[in-house]
């Protein structure tokens, strides 16, 4: 036993094994010397029935009287029932953002993760998480560690996004396919929100105790306003002609008109099968939608339509199957609708533009907002019971009007009204319509009626 100081430590030889010699000031401290000749400090203590060591630092980065400091403090750390030695083994096995994230995905494969309404996450929005999770979170913060992280490295991540710091053309392993990576605002909103919510589950996990997204301030999406003029409708229904031509293009011809005449969205006609089609209630019962199961009330224009489409062969599960595989939706839209618009006036327009003028159409016709949500399947007003067999008469009656709206400017017609006339004489005129009474002046026998009494 000897003070450890400079002069003792340097004079420390190295022999054919390792070995400690003890300061005999401060129990519990140290200097090991390796047979290599390199020296460093410890701290040797008893924790949980076992003899710990936990290591200061090598000579010469430490000063005996340095390490003879945090000597101190650790044992008096220990002192207080602190086990430095199993925090350090602890840190060392915490994991990166990239093994959250591995795990993250095995969960979200399995149907542990749950998105919308308690459910698990949609097969589309996972290959969205997946590739966020790819392209933009484990090259930017992959090998960090989690429980460093930071809300200063969030807010690094969503600016490197908006930047375009993780843009790329990379090919996939689909045939002919290719992944092109762009970045940008909204992207870089979505992919923290998406890191926040894996953070989250780290949390549940105990891996961490705190979010470092909470709070991180995100760019907000911009808000789609555009919409097709009318003039626009007709224009859509020439290109959509010209397409269908084409048989190549008939069925994404047929899927984009289905799209104008409901206001769906994409994936919803896409992945549409022959069971969810209800004729004769005019409606489309969705097994899975963006909001879950939900009852789509539809015009008498799309309901022919699809009549006219359905096939001789009664095992076809989709509407659209696939080409090559039967079994599967039609995978080719994407493709085929930029190639239709391609070098047309409506260049611009995205298959959303179709369903936000639906809803947009709607309005003009006199429409409420609860309505239009109703029809094409907002969250807030969209009819998701599995129980309703029968719709409202009006949410029908609604889908008809906007849907034989919409399918006449896509044949060229330029309507002269655009909303319902909500004068008396004529909703008189239409209620004599309903009633099947002819020429029969209602309005007068109603006013010779003398009104009944009413029961006590």
């Amino acid at each position: 036993m000897a003070k450890i100081n400079k002069r003792n430590v340097d004079a420390a030889v190295s022999r054919e094994k390792d070995y400690f010699l003890w300061d005999d000031e401060l129990p519990g401290f140290g200097l090991r010397v390796f047979a290599s000749g390199r020296r460093s400090y410890l701290i040797q203590y008893r924790a949980l029935g076992r003899t710990r060591r936990f290591t200061i630092g090598l000579h010469g980065v430490w000063t005996p009287e340095m390490a003879r400091k945090e000597a101190k403090v650790l044992l008096g750390r220990v002192a207080q029932g602190d086990n430095p030695a199993e925090e350090k083994q602890i840190d060392n096995k915490a994991i990166t953002v990239k093994e959250l994230c591995d795990l993250y995905l095995k969960d979200l494969d399995d149907g542990l993760i749950l998105g919308k309404g308690g459910r698990p996450k949609r097969p589309g929005t996972i290959v969205s998480d997946k590739g966020r999770i790819n392209r933009h979170i484990v090259p930017l913060l992959g090998t960090r560690r989690v429980k460093d992280l930071t809300k200063a490295d969030i807010t690094k991540l969503l600016k490197d996004v908006m930047a375009g710091k993780t843009r790329r053309n990379v090919k996939t392993k689909s045939l002919r396919g290719r992944s092109i990576v762009k970045g940008g605002a909204g992207t870089a909103s979505r992919t923290v929100g998406l890191l926040g919510g894996i953070l989250t589950y780290a949390m549940d996990a105990g891996i961490i105790d705190i979010n470092p997204a909470a709070g991180v301030k995100k760019p907000k999406d911009q808000v789609r306003t555009r919409r097709l003029t009318e003039d626009e409708y007709r224009k859509c229904g020439e290109i959509l002609s010209v397409a269908a031509r084409n048989p190549n293009y008939a069925m994404t011809v047929e899927i984009a008109r289905l799209i104008a005449l409901t206001g769906a969205r994409r994936s919803e006609i896409i992945g549409l099968e022959w069971s969810e089609f209800d004729a004769d209630n005019s409606c489309l019962r969705l097994n899975d939608s963006k909001e879950g199961a939900s009852v789509r009330p539809i015009g008498l224009r799309v309901v022919e339509r699809l009549e006219n489409l359905r096939p001789d062969d009664e095992e076809q599960t989709f509407v659209f199957p696939g080409i090559r595989k039967r079994d599967q939706a039609f995978g080719g839209f994407p493709r085929q609708w930029r190639a239709i618009f391609k070098g047309t006036e409506l260049e611009w327009m995205t298959p959303h533009i179709l369903r936000h003028s639906f809803a947009s159409i709607g309005n003009d016709l006199g429409f409420t907002e609860a309505t239009i949500s109703a029809i094409i399947g907002h969250s807030r007003s969209s009819v998701t019971s599995k129980y309703i067999h029968t719709l409202d008469t009006a949410l029908i009656m609604a889908a008809d009007t906007i849907s034989g709206y919409i399918h006449g400017l896509l044949n060229g017609i330029a309507f002269k009204h655009t909303a319902y006339a909500l004068d008396r004489q004529s909703r008189q005129a239409a209620l004599t319509r309903f009633l099947g009474l002819g020429d029969v002046e209602c309005s007068d026998e109603a006013s010779d009626a003398q009104p009944m009494p009413m029961a006590a």
